[in-house]
């Protein structure tokens, strides 16, 4: 007997899941001999990459988790006193393993389907109470991308809804964050606004072009000040203000609400989410009651379900402003929920006494560390303060030689000008900490401390700030926050909430243009290392190597992926690397003289967020029609071509298209936009249909974003986050995004997010993925989510007419299953998306692009047998709508009307529907193995809009709740 060595654990094998004879099996089922038969039938030959990517070999887990020890060990964790929007936590050990470790809450998918998404809905809502709370106004969203962009979100809110005419100007304070400024500048400039940044003191508000001013709540440089009479004063002038302000510090200090701001930003960082070198971290927003229509994000509100229960929901669905398209006010369609839900558990567990002492010993430890200084003679210079000491040294000699000695100590200041030292305390921050940056200041300054032990707090103290500013005002005085304190009552929560979701542990996600693969424990392991979460962003660059080679090594892959010369891993959203790709392109044009170059061309096909984006970008939209087989119409792109020529600015096309079809024009679509002297923006949204097989190079596009939650297995967490990096053409290379604060090298462009490198601590997972699978994993992923897809079509497509396929009858990634003609029977492509509810299924994506459809994605990572799961369903749910053609079911006492079917509906006494309880709940044998229940049942939507709830449920309503739901579930039938 002979052997033979070969690696006994390849990663490729986990993450693609069909084996040798499912893949056999399932190209038989589609006609095709072989795989290089489907794709040749699949993906135009004129646009095949001519070689295999240049990727290094793939790496076992064991191996990948080796070598990035190494590589992470090169980053140094220093103590962190840099502040600026970045500090010190600690997320609670229970929440970082339950929820943050957990796939049953990083998998999940945005809540579009609420019946199945009520425990992340709940935590939500929990986060938006926390935010309305603290910020002292009425509306919340769930989160936004970081507090720069939620500023410059703000700063475009209040431009559209300003009454001043031809009010351009908005000012700036010059204590707002740096890197807020920068953002506020790149977003202002394309829209024609003007920055006014100055004191604030001295603020000119009677200027009739001035239609909004942002202030910072404490100061960058630390300093406390009271906005009150400044908003007041603009309020008089018609002009809006917006706070950015310190979560933390908003326990001790009165409300911006209170204070009359009508916007209110910032950064939820400091409830336990780690600053991992800058992201993801999730931004809050808050307004007043006048802008809940037009507020970017999303908001979560409170409804009723069809028994009478309460539910939570996404409100207002104009909250999803994408499907505003060229109307929008903002492009943003992701939040940043899974920190939301960190940072909302966070004020769960520690509860109002908790996080307020957190301020407290935050301040004390300030203000014993100003009063051991003082006694060395060092100035400091802020009259009022939280956190955060603004120090004058005597020299820069002196300024450099602290900094010395504090870096060999393994301690980050914040340095200015001046002379000047910034430091920043924090939660965590203990009386040892504070005798060890003592010690350092006396042997810079050749003094001798008092003493040479920790410094004793004194029994109380009182606030640096004066007494108007001191909150009185109560907050988080729901039960749920003051109630699972102890862990066991946490974690109990915790899993409640979970449970009543569906995530990927439960089954396939098959979410059209959404790409729900697998995202690999071994490439999440690295996210909570230290190494990789304690970074602060504006550290020192030799402090973090380890990063900087990350970040390197990720940006050549993507080249070598996308064909492209650069990349930029700044956008921390898809829509964020939408706007980032038309800033470069808009930099391009207007460094070439041609500033007139403002007309986007968008097929009719794209995704919304497309034109919200060009919009953003301060460009016109105008739409290319559609063919009736989907395609891009040749002969309107040529008219609009020719009508525009001579300020045609980009084409943006979505590759394979929207419609999930190869277009075979694309080349020459390509070629005609680059004739008229315009640039080729790519939506990189189906990139899993690409990787390995053609390029955003190949088929000529300039520019592509890239979902790295999507392709690249970063997980969607509920809604975000995301991260949307651009690749570019070398001559678009010098327009990508740059930093105010760590400038990047040959790039003069804005910042588009509030840290260097985005939601850098994130980014390990994609590296996981591209490492673990080499070239050759990541091809075979795409021709295997080809081979998924056509299998899926080819086991559907009697049952469900698809939409678009190919020229040789073939589908790309997704296909569209078409549910418009059950109509005539009354039944609503949503009531197929509650019924799979029942058989234990997330719905396909509902109406997108085509009204009344439903659009498929199985991707790479599921099983044959799981593909068969889904069909047998849907197949199962045809049966059902053909009871209602025939007159068989009643129209609207059905199967489908009435789903999701809960245990509470099941299991009443009185059962009168025209079905059985084992037809509502079992449709299907597998059904039995492994039921997931939905907690509530279908949810009335326009209930919820009426009656806007967007915080925890009133405490007056509360107590009688479980009552309330006793009584709903006696219900004969519903």
């Amino acid at each position: 007997m002979s052997f033979t060595f070969k690696p006994a654990d390849v990663f490729e094998t986990r993450h693609n899941a069909p084996d040798s004879a499912s893949q056999q099996a399932m190209l038989h089922a589609v006609g095709a001999e072989n795989m290089a038969q489907l794709i040749a039938e699949t993906v135009p030959a004129v646009i095949r990459l001519p070689r295999a990517l240049a990727l290094p070999p793939a790496l076992s887990e064991r191996q990948f988790l080796k070598q990035f020890k190494q590589l992470a060990g090169q980053n140094k964790v220093f103590k962190s006193y840099i502040g600026l929007g970045y500090h010190e936590t600690t997320l609670p050990p229970v929440i970082q393993r339950n929820i943050l470790e957990n796939p049953g809450w990083y998998t999940a998918y945005t809540p579009y389907q609420a019946e199945i998404a009520q425990g992340r809905l709940e935590a939500l809502i929990n986060y938006q109470t926390l935010i309305i709370d603290l910020t002292g106004l009425p509306i919340a969203n769930a989160s936004l991308l970081d507090e720069a962009t939620a500023a410059a979100e703000a700063l475009h809110l209040l431009h559209s809804q300003t009454k001043k005419k031809n009010a351009h100007k908005f000012f700036v304070s010059e204590q707002v964050l740096p890197q807020t400024i920068d953002v506020l500048r790149t977003r202002a400039t394309p829209l024609g606004i003007e920055l006014v940044v100055g004191d604030h003191r001295t603020a000119d508000l009677t200027d009739e072009a001035l239609f909004g001013a942002i202030v910072q709540y404490p100061g960058a440089n630390g300093e406390i000040f009271n906005y009150q009479e400044f908003i007041a004063n603009a309020h008089d002038n018609n002009v809006f203000v917006i706070m950015a302000a310190d979560l933390l510090a908003l326990t001790l200090l009165t409300s911006p609400g209170e204070l009359g701001a009508d916007i209110c930003v910032g950064s939820s960082q400091r409830f336990g989410v780690p600053m991992g070198f800058g992201g993801p971290h999730a931004g809050f927003f808050s307004c007043k009651d006048q802008f809940k229509r037009v507020i970017p994000g999303r908001i979560i509100g409170q409804s009723i379900d069809a028994a009478g229960n309460k539910a939570y929901r996404m409100a207002l669905q104009t909250r999803e402003q994408h499907i505003r398209r060229e109307k929008a006010t903002s492009n943003i369609c992701t939040a940043q929920v899974l920190l939301s839900v960190l940072a909302g558990m966070f004020a769960v567990y520690h509860g109002p006494k908790g996080i307020r002492q957190f301020a407290v010993n935050t301040h004390v430890m300030a203000q014993t560390l100003e009063a051991e200084l003082k006694a060395l003679g060092v100035e400091q210079l802020n009259a009022s303060y939280f956190d955060t000491l603004s120090l004058r040294l005597e020299s820069h000699e002196m300024q450099q030689a602290l900094r010395k000695e504090a870096e060999a100590a393994g301690i980050n200041f914040r340095y200015y000008s001046e002379n000047r030292v910034g430091i920043s305390l924090h939660q965590n921050v203990e009386p040892e900490d504070v005798r060890d940056l003592v010690d350092l200041f006396a042997k810079v300054l050749g003094k001798e401390v008092a003493t040479p032990d920790a410094p004793t707090l004194p029994a109380e103290r009182g606030l640096t700030w004066p007494e108007s500013l001191v909150r009185t005002s109560d907050y988080l005085t729901h039960p749920v926050f003051n109630t699972y304190h102890a862990e066991h009552e946490l974690l109990r929560y915790m899993k409640q909430l979970e449970n009543k979701d569906l995530s990927l542990a439960h089954s396939m996600i098959p979410l059209g243009s959404c790409t729900m693969k697998l995202n690999a424990t071994a490439e999440m392991i690295p996210v909570t290392w230290p190494e990789i979460g304690q970074l602060h962003p504006f550290a020192p660059a030799a402090q973090t190597i380890g990063y900087q080679q990350i970040i390197k090594n990720l940006e050549a892959w993507l080249c070598e992926v996308t064909g492209f010369a650069g990349v930029s891993l700044q956008p921390n959203s898809g829509a964020q690397g939408e706007y980032a790709g038309l800033l470069a392109i808009r930099g391009y044009h207007g460094g070439r003289g041609e500033q007139h170059r403002t007309v986007a061309l968008i097929p009719a096909s794209a995704h919304g967020t497309n034109p919200a984006s060009a919009v953003m970008a301060g460009m016109q939209v105008v739409v290319v029609k559609s063919t009736d087989d989907g395609n891009v119409d040749m002969d309107d792109l040529r008219a609009k071509i020719a009508q525009h020529a001579d300020h045609l600015s980009c084409l943006m096309v979505t590759y394979p298209s929207t419609h999930g079809v190869y277009e075979e024009t694309i080349i020459e679509i390509c070629d005609l936009i680059h004739q008229a002297g315009g640039r080729v923006y790519m939506d990189g949204a189906n990139m899993n249909a690409q990787v390995g097989l053609t390029s955003p190079a190949a088929i000529g596009a300039d520019v592509c974003h890239l979902n790295l939650h999507k392709t690249f297995c970063i997980p969607h967490g509920g809604g975000g986050p995301g991260v949307g990096p651009i690749g570019v053409v070398a001559d678009l290379v010098p327009y990508l995004p740059g930093h105010v604060v760590v400038p990047v090298e040959g790039r003069t462009s804005g910042a588009v997010s509030a840290a260097p490198w985005g939601s850098a601590s994130i980014l390990p997972i994609s590296y996981a993925y591209i490492a673990m699978m080499g070239g050759d994993g990541i091809t075979r992923a795409t021709e295997l989510a080809i081979l998924n897809a056509n299998y899926i079509k080819a086991r559907l497509e009697e049952h469900f007419p698809v939409l678009y396929t190919g020229a040789h009858g073939r589908c790309a990634h997704e296909m569209i299953l078409d549910c418009r003609h059950f109509k005539k029977a009354g039944i609503e492509v949503e009531d197929i998306a509650k019924r799979l509810m029942d058989y234990g299924f997330h719905a396909p994506t509902v109406s997108f692009p085509v009204a009344g459809t439903l659009m498929v994605e199985p991707t790479e990572s599921e099983s044959k047998e799981e593909l068969d799961r889904f069909c047998e369903a849907m197949i199962s749910i045809r049966k059902e709508i053909t009871e209602v053609e025939e007159g068989r079911a009643d129209a609207k006492d059905n199967l489908l009307k009435h789903a999701p079917h809960t245990a509470a509906t099941v299991l009443t006494h009185e059962w009168t529907r025209p079905y059985t309880r084992e037809q509502a709940v079992y449709p299907l044998p597998y059904v039995r193995n492994a039921k997931f229940w939905p907690t509530v049942s279908r949810i009335d939507s326009a209930y919820g809009d009426r009656n806007l709830i967007c915080s925890c449920t009133p405490l007056e309503e509360y107590a009688d709740e479980r009552e309330q739901l006793v009584v709903a579930d006696k219900g004969p039938s519903y």
